[in-house]
């Protein structure tokens, strides 16, 4: 997809959705280093999350109603918790070291920022263009 400059063309050119990947990316090198007993669980259980993540943002969008996107939106901010919960668990059952589990948090809670960010802009919008309806009725 060719991005101009500043222009959001599709989900894809979302600065959000971009961190997403990116962030899904990581979890994905992260499930492959888990044993092979947590196939079921742990494994099954991060893999949903982190597609959640992704699909949230990308249906939010394409619903072309802001609150709509902003409720897609939470749900892909509550998925990136669980995502915590589990790295955290990965660190509790010793799969993984401070330091890999610090990382992988420092990008779950900037991904939730940003998201915020995306959220708020959202919200922004909607009333943005409540007031402009309002105007619309009252002249």
């Amino acid at each position: 997809m060719t991005k101009k400059k500043g222009k959001i063309f599709t989900f894809e050119d979302l600065k959000v959705y971009i961190m997403a990947r990116e962030f899904s990316r990581k979890i994905s090198k992260l499930i492959k280093k888990l044993p092979e007993e947590e196939e079921y669980n742990l494994k099954h259980q991060m893999r949903k999350a982190k597609l959640s993540v992704t699909n949230n943002i990308a249906e939010g969008y394409g619903r072309y109603h802001y609150q709509e996107n902003i409720q897609f939106c939470r749900m892909s901010r509550g998925s990136i918790c669980e995502i915590i919960d589990d790295i955290n668990e990965c660190y509790d059952e010793g799969y993984i070291d401070e330091n890999y589990r610090d990382d992988l948090k420092r990008d779950a809670y900037e991904l939730i920022r940003v998201l915020n960010g995306y959220i708020a802009s959202n919200k922004r919008q909607k009333d943005k263009q409540k007031s402009s309806f309002k105007n619309e009725i009252i002249t």
